[in-house]
């Protein structure tokens, strides 16, 4: 260690694990958000540059101290950080963290022989997050624990505070601790609740509830339906199924207030959404006839549908349900057709697009090889993919590009703060 440098012991850190201690100088971040040193040596928790004494047999070492802290180190903000699963980059200073991002997924372009601009990517702030999904496990009759799980493991992280979600969902900690309660009269269950925050209130749908046995009790059912209106959540449902609802969880999308069906997916925070769809909206400007495909409830739907008429599709037939139930309420609108459609099996025909100049996709992590060929093979002028997975992007932006188009720039999305994850809009054009 040089002379003057300071020490750092992580807060949360783990016990001491097996092997001997090990001094590694780190010399950059590896794709799951662990530092990496020479041999290679992923170590979580360490910055490019910063020299630390770690643990450990093989590629993958425990950090036990900090020898001499990177400048760009910051303090993470949450008590659970190290064991719970959830986070893994809170040590990071916001700039660099980014800048990883952005690069990261420069380079998983390049390995498709892919270069465009790349816009200074959209940024989600802590407390933002409307989505979470909490592991329950047994507690006492009145709560269970509830958490995260932990790093590495099947163990549960139980979670007083989480930095990431809407104050709203923190708040409701304690609540839905008591609401998970009486899930457990089978030794089997490991329920997890997908906890959505609409504008209605709390949607909690809750999976992994022990169902070959009869599912619960008519008692159990009473307890939790009891517990939810002490808690004024708008609705609860076990895997899709209504166990309670106060109110309608609704979400407005552009002009359009939608009824969320249970489960449904939505993008991770309200302020992502909104930039990612003002994005998507002014790239798709002047379109005469617009296709969305994978729309799911009508994220970029509604105000694609200010723009030109849009034709909609996605696998999900209660996201398109709740998609045209939505139309009635939107003013302004130049009229949607949406149908249920496996996308996968039965992609939009380049037949079907001769009358669309413009295409959004908006897939799983998966990606859209099936439907994206059938656009390569179209007259589509523009097309705008909407992705969770930068790789299977890249496979898709190579098939359109090897038809043609260019891909003219990219705009980075972090909506999951603090971990390895980056999310993007890109815009073709021939």
């Amino acid at each position: 260690m040089k002379p003057g440098a300071r020490r750092h012991k992580p807060r949360g850190a783990p016990g001491r694990p097996a092997g001997p201690p090990v001094e590694l100088l780190i010399e950059a971040v590896g794709g799951e958000g662990d530092g990496v040193a020479a041999g290679p040596a992923f170590v979580p928790f360490t910055l490019p540059g910063e020299r630390v004494l770690a643990a450990g047999f093989g590629e993958r070492r425990e950090l036990l101290e900090v020898l001499q802290p990177s400048p760009e180190r910051a303090v993470p903000p949450c008590p659970h950080f190290r064991t719970c699963g959830g986070c893994a980059l809170q040590h990071w200073a916001l700039d660099p963290y980014l800048a990883w991002k952005v690069e990261r997924l420069a380079g998983t372009l390049a390995r498709q022989r892919i270069e465009t601009e790349i816009l200074a990517p959209f940024a989600a702030g802590p407390a933002t997050r409307r989505r979470l999904a909490l592991h329950a496990r047994r507690g006492g009759r009145e709560a269970a624990r509830l958490g995260f799980k932990a790093r590495k493991s099947w163990d549960l992280v139980e979670i007083g505070v989480c930095p990431i979600a809407d104050p709203a969902i923190q708040a409701a900690i304690p609540a839905l601790k008591r609401l998970a309660a009486p899930l457990f009269e089978h030794p089997k269950s490991a329920p997890t609740l997908h906890v959505t925050l609409t504008a209605s209130g709390l949607d909690v749908d809750i999976s992994g509830v022990e169902r070959k046995s009869g599912g619960l009790s008519a008692d159990a059912r009473v307890q939790l339906a009891e517990r939810a209106a002490e808690a004024d959540f708008a609705r609860v449902t076990i895997d899709g199924e209504v166990a309670y609802q106060a109110r309608s969880p609704q979400v407005r999308m552009g002009q359009a207030v939608v009824a969320l069906p249970p489960g449904a997916f939505l993008q991770a925070t309200p302020q992502a959404e909104t930039a990612m769809a003002a994005f998507v909206a002014e790239q798709a400007a002047g379109a005469t006839r617009i296709a969305d495909l994978y729309c799911g409830v009508g994220t970029f739907t509604f105000r694609l549908a200010e723009i030109a008429q849009v034709n909609a599709a996605d696998f999900a037939a209660e996201s398109v349900r709740a998609l045209n139930g939505a139309l009635a309420g939107a003013p302004g609108l130049h009229g949607v057709t949406a149908e249920a459609r496996d996308l996968v099996r039965r992609p939009v025909l380049a037949e079907e697009l001769k009358k669309t100049d413009v295409a959004v996709f908006d897939p799983p992590r998966a990606g859209a090889a099936e439907q994206t060929a059938e656009l390569a093979r179209s007259g589509v002028a523009r097309v705008i993919g909407v992705s969770c997975n930068p790789a299977t992007f890249a496979r898709d932006a190579r098939t359109l590009i090897d038809a043609g188009f260019v891909l003219d720039r990219v705009l980075p999305v972090d909506q999951f703060l603090w971990s390895p994850h980056i999310e993007l809009v890109g815009v073709f054009s021939r």
